[in-house]
């Protein structure tokens, strides 16, 4: 048997085949149409997943189910897609207007929980009872999964991990807090302190090599200027790594989950980000010294996780 995973986005659907077994089948997207009303969206989603079901060559007897990875509040009990904020959806049933195409059971969830428990269940989580994931872009998304099972608390809405505040008063977020989790341990924090550092350190290797323009600036120059020895690099990922640390030392307070998973651009560093990161939070998390570590590695599915992991919602 196997299921469809729809992967939500403001710029593309991604639609996927997944056997019950988590392998990822077939991949295909399409372009979001951001004229189309939540409705018609919605209507496309539908008409396309059967399509996409037939070019697989299977009959629609053997999809299992279809899972949405959404990009913002949804009730999967009522199949209600309750708010999205760079899509239309405003309790759209999105489980209602599915039906009108195809009696495949239709299931919801928030898509960065969906990468979760692509990654739980078959990434880098897989075996472990109890699993973070962590996704460091833009923004800090993630999922807490316990037991196979998406935690989405009493509302739909719980393990928005990157706004919980580790410096009071600090950088604005954009939910309107100051000092959230992701406004220091994003790819978009790390570039705004690298920036800020190029501007005050002009003699840094930064400079050079964004060619003098800051515009050419990313996630990465910080820690290609700390490979070279460059002291305003290495200052700022060592900076970076607390701020990180931090936040995870706070899930592992809370949790104590059996494997903690970092995905997004960052966590191409690899262990270059991931030894110094360990050796931190096992130095100031509760218990480290005398109790059970959680693993902390880098989550392995990429963007294939949220397709994955949708596949599997029910």
């Amino acid at each position: 048997m196997f299921r469809v995973g729809i992967d939500l986005g403001g710029t593309k659907v991604a639609f996927g085949l997944v056997s019950d077994d988590g392998t990822l089948v077939k991949k295909v997207s399409i372009v979001t149409d951001r004229n189309a009303t939540a409705e018609e969206l919605t209507a496309q989603m539908a008409q396309y997943a059967l399509e996409f079901i037939g070019s697989c060559g299977i009959d629609r007897k053997d999809v299992r189910s279809i899972g949405i990875g959404c990009p913002g509040a949804c009730d999967n009990e009522s199949g209600i897609l309750i708010l999205t904020v760079n899509l239309p959806f405003r309790y759209t049933n999105i489980r209602k207007i599915f039906s009108k195409y195809t009696d495949i059971p239709v299931y919801l969830g928030n898509d960065a929980n969906c990468a979760a428990l692509g990654e739980a269940l078959f990434g880098g989580g897989k075996g472990a009872s109890t699993c973070l994931a962590i996704t460091l872009g833009t923004g800090v998304g993630g999922g807490i999964i316990i037991d196979g099972k998406i935690y989405t608390g009493f509302n739909g809405v719980a393990g928005e991990l990157g706004h919980m505040v580790v410096r009071k008063g600090g950088v604005k977020c954009g939910c309107g807090r100051k000092g959230c989790f992701e406004t220091y341990a994003s790819a978009t924090a790390v570039i705004r302190e690298t920036k800020k550092a190029a501007i005050k350190h002009p003699e840094s290797l930064i400079n050079e090599l964004c060619g003098g323009d800051l515009e050419k600036i990313n996630a990465k120059t910080a820690f290609d200027a700390m490979r070279a020895g460059d002291k305003t690099g290495t200052a700022l990922v060592k900076t970076y790594i607390k701020d990180l640390g931090e936040g995870i030392i706070n899930y592992i307070n809370i949790f104590q989950p059996e494997v903690i998973l970092i995905g997004g651009g960052i966590s191409k560093e690899g262990e270059g980000l991931l030894k110094p990161l360990r050796r931190y939070v096992f130095r100031f998390s509760y218990g480290a010294k005398m109790l059970p570590r959680p693993r902390i590695e880098k989550a392995v599915l990429g963007n294939d996780a949220g397709i994955i992991g949708a596949a599997m919602l029910s």
